[in-house]
């Protein structure tokens, strides 16, 4: 994917475009790829970068959801598990079968949490991973070494996926741009185009690196922009009522010390309603993640005080070294488009749904929201079918369900700490072959090269610092201050490949340190948690 080259593209269109898709997340990225794969004229418009938002902000799971099981949500749970199974087989270089264990402390869970797996092993059909398996309590030592052993007695061992979402989501882009797909980042929508009856008809543009501002015309709009949902409805039609109701959850970022193996932890009822996992992810432990409502919505939200206590306190039951605010290595916050439910009074995000919802307003914008990664295929289908209608494009057939997407191979872990790029995981090792001075890690503590961080400006339309450490490789996710350690080097690769001046790398390490701040609890104050109402 090249910025400039899809930026002449938008330039020089003189047509309508068949589907013009907001949002450069998971859900806008998936409408991308289904569009284009069945052969519609495809733009898609993000203000940021491709996953800045909350896709770049999971738990970093391919799962069914256990909880909504418990919750009755049936339904929800056999679409998961089922998408689950299609993006194994579509992505198996990025997503990978996890075992995971459900600690027993008192005589009533073996039997009752190892009926449930059952049943979530049943709702899988074909598309299991794998069977449950109750285990004794040295079996369940030998998965966990590190778990609490006071009062164990066992555990309940189930299969789920695991993934990583932004590099997904750029291979994502990648197979849209290779079914012809137009594609660019830092071009916000700032405006809904109109035709005589109030029906939008496109959308006006503006490129966020020169300010050319662009006049689109579409046969079809979809509004894919996840928490900014009811920001784009405004813009059609600014009274609109929100159906939107934002809530974030935290992860915290550890050393692999804290879960030695290779198999993950599920809580499956923490104080405040929800699970709480801790995963081996990137040689790394995470642990998460909270659910606390907000009102305010931004790019980078920040962690409450009570929520970093909270999964300290909670891990620390079952940890058998419990973490501290010292080994912090990052702290990341997402925030969930949850779709507003009728009567909800609790003042709870945690019992909302994490279906979605597709919303056609009076202007005739198609509104994508809810949702979970894990789901995002058929998410994408059912706007694209919405889409066709709409737009009274020709019906042509969603082929998303067998389409490998770029990056397959059957066997990534040949490639060692580059398996998540799959394919071009060899054009990368040829690139520090090449170019040796690319080939050394950036940081002993990170696993990543120079030449990553190369392949990501020429070929995924890394654009900045915080394209490059946070969503292109995961440093920032993995330890912020490692990050901000390589962020002048860095700077300067990317500064070399965008054709950019000194200033401009001293600006973004400078604007990159202050974001990563964040990222450090150690010395950092964050808000109290609002009041639930």
């Amino acid at each position: 994917m090249n910025r400039d080259e899809m930026l002449a593209r938008v330039r020089n269109r003189k047509e309508p475009w068949d589907i013009v898709v907001i949002g450069g997340g998971a859900t806008g990225a998936g409408v991308a790829v289904d569009a284009a794969s069945r052969g519609y004229d495809v733009l898609l418009l993000e203000r940021e970068d491709f996953g800045k938002g909350t896709s770049s902000r999971a738990t970093k799971l391919v799962h069914g959801g256990v909880r909504y099981l418990e919750q009755g949500n049936v339904s929800l749970v056999m679409e998961a598990l089922k998408e689950r199974g299609i993006l194994l087989r579509n992505a198996p270089h990025i997503v990978k079968d996890l075992k995971f264990i459900v600690p027993n402390y008192s005589w009533w869970e073996a039997p009752f949490y190892g009926i449930g797996m059952k049943v979530y092993d049943f709702l899988a059909g074909k598309y299991s991973f794998g069977s449950s398996k109750v285990l004794s309590l040295e079996e369940t030592l030998q998965l966990l070494p590190t778990i609490r052993r006071d009062g164990l007695r066992g555990g309940v061992m189930y299969h789920d996926g695991q993934f990583d979402d932004t590099r997904l989501l750029i291979n994502l882009m990648t197979t849209a741009a290779e079914h012809g797909a137009t594609l660019l980042n830092y071009a916000g929508v700032v405006e809904l185009k109109k035709d005589e009856s109030g029906f939008v008809q496109g959308v006006v543009a503006v490129d966020g690196e020169s300010g050319e501002k662009f006049e689109i015309e579409a046969r079809s709009v979809v509004n894919a922009t996840g928490i900014f949902t009811d920001e784009i409805r405004r813009l059609a039609e600014p009274g609109v009522e929100q159906m939107m109701a934002p809530s974030q959850g935290i992860h915290l970022m550890f050393d692999r010390s804290f879960l030695v193996g290779d198999t993950a932890l599920l809580v499956p009822q923490t104080d405040d309603g929800r699970v709480l996992f801790a995963v081996p992810w990137h040689n790394r432990t995470l642990v998460g993640t909270t659910d606390t409502p907000i009102e305010t919505i931004s790019y980078e939200p920040l962690p409450f005080e009570e929520e970093i206590d909270f999964v300290l306190e909670t891990a620390g039951r079952y940890l058998s070294h419990k973490p501290t605010r010292e080994d912090i290595l990052s702290v990341y916050v997402g925030i969930r488009p949850l779709v507003k439910a009728a009567g909800a009074s609790d003042g709870k995000t945690s019992s909302l749904s994490r279906d979605y919802t597709i919303h056609i307003d009076h202007s005739g914008l198609l509104t994508i929201v809810g949702g979970k990664w894990t789901t995002y295929r058929h998410m994408a289908e059912d706007t694209v079918d919405h889409a066709m209608t709409l737009g009274r494009l020709d019906e042509k057939p969603c082929v998303t369900a067998t389409m490998h997407i770029h990056g397959y191979h059957q066997h990534p872990e040949e490639f060692g700490s580059l398996s998540v790029y799959g394919s071009d995981a060899p054009a990368i090792l040829e690139l520090s072959k090449e170019s040796p001075e690319l080939a050394g890690l950036l940081h002993p503590d990170l696993p990543y090269t120079a030449a990553e961080v190369v392949w990501a400006a020429r070929n995924e339309m890394s654009r900045t610092l915080d394209d490059a450490l946070a969503r292109r490789t995961r440093a920032l996710l993995l330890n912020a201050r490692a990050a901000i350690a390589i962020a002048p080097a860095v700077a300067s690769l990317l500064a070399k490949e965008l054709g950019k001046d000194a200033a401009w790398a001293e600006e973004q390490v400078r604007i990159f340190g202050a974001l990563a701040a964040q990222y450090i609890p150690q010395g950092t104050k964050y808000p109290a948690a609002p009041p639930v109402v």
